[in-house]
């Protein structure tokens, strides 16, 4: 089942009357809506192009997403926009066309600048020398670059390279390291599968990876290895609490003195980057297919052959003069990189303009928000544009040293005077997922009651500010298509298990939570909003409101939550199964209908990592409680009158509607109190 065939039916026909405006929009996931653009924005774009095309060009070839694609130009500005100016960067995002180079990026020589070499650097051939287009520098070029000229010129000086990767060639080359951390306090059939996996997955190893083995229950045991025909290991009493540098010290790891070779100064050896990484993955058992899939699918090879996997990387951001970095959310530790572009308000992991990120993939995404510094009363000139360089080094699986460079603009506008382009270019879908990762990151130390309430409060405000209406009059609001399906988002987030964590257990919020901090923001707004598909005797399957009026009798649907892929069979159609119409010649075409969720099912699948749970249920039935606690119930059993009728499922719960959560909404938003 492709996404891009999900459509997101109008809101209006759900919603009649509603907070939002008139249908155009595809699903959020996917970026597209037949929204008109109003020109060209940044320095890549072409001229005829919409918002929306910019976006998702920027996306294929840079894999960023910025919640704003024209910048407020003054903190003044940017403060009322409520959502902050941010990006979802995927630093290894998969391009199968873009070969690295063999050569090293070319760096500004001021001290605390450092960035790299891009194509929005002024630059003089005649003289050789080129202007940082973040701190102003000017630089030499090396002498490797003494013929360029305007017709001859490096990858990283033209448009099309804005994202460049490099392959570092000094230093040796450091095998691979696997770690495994085995629990061993597991029953006899449990620790069998665990086994059998970790043998398989021995096997996907390279032949010249380092392979280490620690086993915990009482005692901690590091297995030596290299030990032919005997089993030896050092063993760590469980209960004892030793320091790094004691158990550095037991282990022999502790490093050498260098001896001074006559005629060399002392140098002291490059050490190995420690390649520590990880998974998780909930289910009941070892002996599953969720977790042996799962498992196998860490060592899948991509387009080339090699591992979908990078070592040991390290972000920096670098941003122009009008811009700060406030902080990261995903799954990476600050450096404690301190410069002149960190800014001193903290979003998520803050204080920093450099991440350590252990774990590396090709959907591995970062969220970076910033902060505009530029005051209110000093404008910035007219036609002026911001920068962000992103700089990721790691190692790839190919044991290679690589580092990655996107450089990206967007263009300043005044929010008095312009306002309406920086509203037409305001991405809402990536603008909810790193609302989302920002609320998903205050619960883990605040009230879950608290992080609602603060949404809440920055809907109602964005509301207020990019909202059409006359004071106290909740009829006459009305969003923009640049704004329509936010509120939305809003809605399902709150219902969603990394905010709602009744009847979830801690490792299952964890788990969620997870996941929903590393994923891209397809998969993120899949987890935010699942999308739903029906299948029927009227014509191909289609895509249908996330909705209790979705639940009818003559329908399967199929749900995906990203964490589930569920199947849900309505009365009627559960009926005639049991019945084994199937099974008769003349049905043949209820088999079919039977048959093509299955199908889709299975792509899914046999893609996703990790693996989904998957679920086969119906009307009635105990596992109903997937499809059932997701949709929006729009009739509950308070709504008698649906009882009986051709109108969808009444769903058994207090929570309110999306209907009621607009209404809400726009009397709020109106209000002259507020």
């Amino acid at each position: 089942m492709r996404m891009l065939e999900y459509y997101r039916h109008s809101s209006a026909e759900a919603l009649e009357g509603s907070v939002l405006s008139p249908p155009g929009a595809l699903h959020p996931a996917l970026g597209t809506a037949t929204q008109e653009g109003h020109g060209a924005v940044g320095s890549f774009c072409s001229p005829m192009a919409t918002y929306l095309e910019f976006i998702q060009q920027n996306e294929e070839r840079d894999g960023v997403r910025f919640s704003w694609n024209v910048w407020p130009s003054s903190r003044l500005e940017a403060t009322r926009m409520v959502v902050p100016l941010a990006c979802l960067l995927t630093p290894l995002k998969e391009r199968p066309d873009l070969p690295p180079v063999q050569y090293e990026p070319v760096l500004c020589s001021r001290p605390t600048c450092k960035a790299v070499l891009n194509p929005l650097c002024q630059v003089d051939y005649r003289a050789k020398l080129w202007a940082c287009n973040f701190c102003f520098q000017r630089n030499q070029f090396p002498p490797a670059y003494a013929g360029i000229s305007e017709v001859n010129q490096p990858a990283e000086l033209m448009p099309q390279f804005s994202t460049i990767e490099y392959i570092v060639q000094r230093g040796p080359q450091t095998p691979l390291i696997f770690l495994y951390v085995v629990d061993t306090c597991l029953e006899e059939e449990d620790l069998q599968a665990l086994k059998e996996s970790l043998q398989m997955s021995l096997s996907l190893l390279p032949s010249d990876a380092l392979v280490g083995l620690i086993t915990f229950g009482r005692m901690i045991q590091v297995h030596e290895l290299s030990c032919e025909g005997i089993s030896k290991s050092y063993v760590f009493r469980g209960t004892k609490d030793l320091t790094a540098k004691q158990i550095q010290d037991m282990l022999g790891l502790s490093r050498p003195a260098v001896p001074i070779q006559q005629g060399r100064p002392l140098q002291t050896p490059e050490q190995p980057i420690i390649s520590s990484r990880g998974h998780m993955v909930m289910g009941d058992s070892f002996n599953t297919s969720l977790f042996k899939q799962t498992f196998q699918r860490v060592f899948n090879k991509g387009f080339n052959g090699e591992f979908r996997m990078a070592f040991g990387a390290c972000l920096d951001v670098k941003t122009s003069r009008e811009l700060k970095i406030a902080g990261a959310i995903g799954p990476c530790i600050s450096l404690n990189a301190k410069g002149p572009c960190v800014s001193e308000s903290e979003l998520g992991i803050g204080g920093t303009s450099q991440w350590k990120i252990c774990s590396l993939d090709p959907s591995t995404t970062l969220a970076i928000y910033f902060e505009v510094v530029n005051q209110h009363n000093a404008p910035i000139p007219q036609g002026g544009r911001g920068a962000v360089q992103f700089v990721t080094q790691y190692q790839h699986s190919s044991t290679q040293k690589r580092i990655r460079v996107t450089t990206i603009a967007r263009n300043w506008a005044d929010a008095q005077s312009q306002l309406q382009h920086i509203e037409a270019a305001f991405d809402q879908e990536a603008a909810a997922v790193l609302m989302a990762r920002l609320g998903v990151y205050r619960a883990e130390s605040e009230e879950g009651p608290d992080v609602l309430r603060w949404l809440d409060r920055q809907l109602i405000r964005l509301c207020q500010k990019f909202g059409q209406y006359n004071k106290d009059d909740p009829n006459s609001f009305r969003l923009s298509e640049s704004f329509s399906l936010y509120p939305q988002f809003m809605f399902h987030l709150r219902r969603s298990p990394f905010l709602q964590v009744f009847n979830n257990s801690p490792d299952e919020s964890s788990y969620y939570r997870h996941h929903f901090a590393r994923q891209d923001l397809t998969q993120s707004l899949i987890m935010i909003q699942p999308i739903l598909y029906a299948y029927s005797f009227h014509g191909p399957p289609e895509p249908v409101l996330l909705d209790s009026s979705s639940i009818l009798p003559d329908r399967i649907l199929l749900m995906d939550t990203f964490f589930q892929i569920v199947i849900y069979l309505g009365e009627t159609i559960a009926q005639w199964q049991k019945a084994g119409y199937q099974e008769m010649p003349e049905y043949e075409n209820f088999k079919h209908l039977l048959q093509a969720p299955l199908d889709d099912a299975q792509e899914i699948l046999q893609t996703r990592f990790p693996m989904p749970r998957y679920i086969h249920t119906e009307h009635g039935g105990s596992q109903a409680r997937f499809l059932l606690s997701k949709v929006n119930p729009s009739q509950t059993h308070n709504n008698l009158y649906a009882w009986g009728q051709e109108s969808g499922a009444p769903i058994l719960t207090d929570d309110v509607s999306l209907q009621v959560f607009m209404d809400h909404l726009k009397k709020l938003a109106v209000s002259s109190a507020a």
